[in-house]
């Protein structure tokens, strides 16, 4: 995307998220940064890679308070990834009694 692209595709990720905020998702997260490293095996080798391919990649995570998860999916339809073929994967936050 040119420098141009990039801004307006943010600015609708601002206004999706801003959206949801005013109806009381209360969404919070934050986009990963691309660099990262790898640790792998018993030895906890840390490499630049190998990566995941494209298409497996996740960019960010966003935390919404959703009534159940079918809200929460159809929160998820209006997302801003969806203009570039990208998919969103739903889950509820595991909580566990300690």
């Amino acid at each position: 995307m040119s420098p141009a692209e990039m801004s307006a595709h943010v600015r609708k990720w601002y206004a999706w998220s801003d959206a949801l905020a005013e109806k009381g998702y209360e969404p919070r997260g934050q986009p990963l940064d691309p660099s990262g490293r790898t640790i792998r095996g018993t030895d906890r080798v840390v490499s630049d890679g190998p990566y995941v391919e494209m298409k497996d990649l996740v960019t960010g995570s966003m935390v919404v308070t959703a009534s159940s998860l079918d809200d929460a999916a159809e929160i998820a339809r209006g997302c801003p990834v969806f203009d570039f073929g990208g998919s969103v994967e739903v889950r509820p936050i595991a909580t566990f009694d300690v």
